[in-house]
């Protein structure tokens, strides 16, 4: 049984088409990089795998669970939907850093906002266990104290990985847009995705800075992490990917192994894509 599975995906934009029956699957571990044109479909196929757009159309299963299926028979609880969308990590093209936070918080912040709910729903436990309110309240402190110390050890090792352990004190604005974009894939890291996804993560970086973070990238691969990358850099999708999409019009025109589609690709879009990508080299 596949990880991951996307089913006759559809989504419109008003009366414009641009995701038309999308099916996926994808197994643990593997990195999935989709290559495709500008106005293809792809970073509308990553944002509904994220929860941040809607699909008219579709089923996505994780490990066997069903995530969604639109049109919804009942309404999903927000809080589910939330559940749900935490499972996958996103690095965009734009950093999306706060410019108020250090590296360090800026990667704390999402697990520490996390933390806040567990605690309010262990309150509300202890709640229902008759617990008084200083019992509580020191019960919660003592918990709190200690995941806190648990989000900041682990941020730092994050940034470590991503070469950022002398930059932890640093704002955004003192950081290159490569070492900006290493802290983007250290928070998307920090709440532990089952799946982590990457749109166009080096188009915003002078060709100088690309090497860096396609470096941590590759390095994630040799954790075992399951990615889905939308990607122009072609010679790291053939070298990293154990997958390749070539996404056209809206639909999955044609996919293989990184020497299917790059090496004896089938399609003639997918050959004038290659051919065109080449040229601009």
């Amino acid at each position: 049984m596949a990880f991951f599975e996307l089913e006759n995906i559809y989504k419109n934009f008003g009366e414009t088409e641009v995701l038309k029956g999308i099916n996926l699957t994808i197994n643990k571990g593997e990195v999935v990089s989709i290559i495709g044109s500008s106005g293809s479909g792809k970073t509308t196929l990553l944002r509904c795998v994220n929860f941040l757009e809607t699909p008219d159309k579709g089923v996505m299963k994780l490990d066997g669970k069903e995530l969604f299926s639109y049109p919804e028979k009942k309404k999903t609880k927000e809080k589910e939907r939330l559940k749900n969308a935490l499972k996958f990590g996103l690095v965009f093209q734009q950093f999306h850093l706060f410019p108020q936070y250090t590296a360090l918080k800026n990667v704390t912040l999402a697990p520490t906002l996390a933390l806040k709910r567990r605690l309010n729903e262990e309150n509300k436990k202890l709640k229902a266990d008759n617990k008084g309110y200083f019992e509580r309240r020191k019960l919660l402190a003592e918990i709190k104290k200690k995941e806190l110390k648990n989000i900041e050890d682990e941020a730092l090792v994050l940034l470590k990985k991503v070469g950022l352990e002398e930059k932890t004190a640093s704002y955004p604005s003192e950081l290159s847009g490569g070492q900006q974009q290493r802290v983007a894939i250290a928070r998307a890291l920090a709440l532990k995705p089952d799946i982590l996804c990457f749109d166009e993560p080096t188009s915003a970086l002078d060709p100088e800075l690309t090497g860096e973070v396609l470096k941590v990238i590759k390095s994630l691969k040799g954790d075992g992490r399951t990615m889905i990358i939308v990607t122009h850099e072609m010679t790291f999708a053939r070298n990293v990917s154990d997958k390749v999409i070539f996404m056209a019009d809206g639909v999955i025109e044609e996919q293989g192994t990184p020497e299917e589609v790059f090496g004896f690709p089938k399609s003639q879009k997918t050959k004038n894509f290659l051919q065109k990508e080449s040229e601009e080299i």
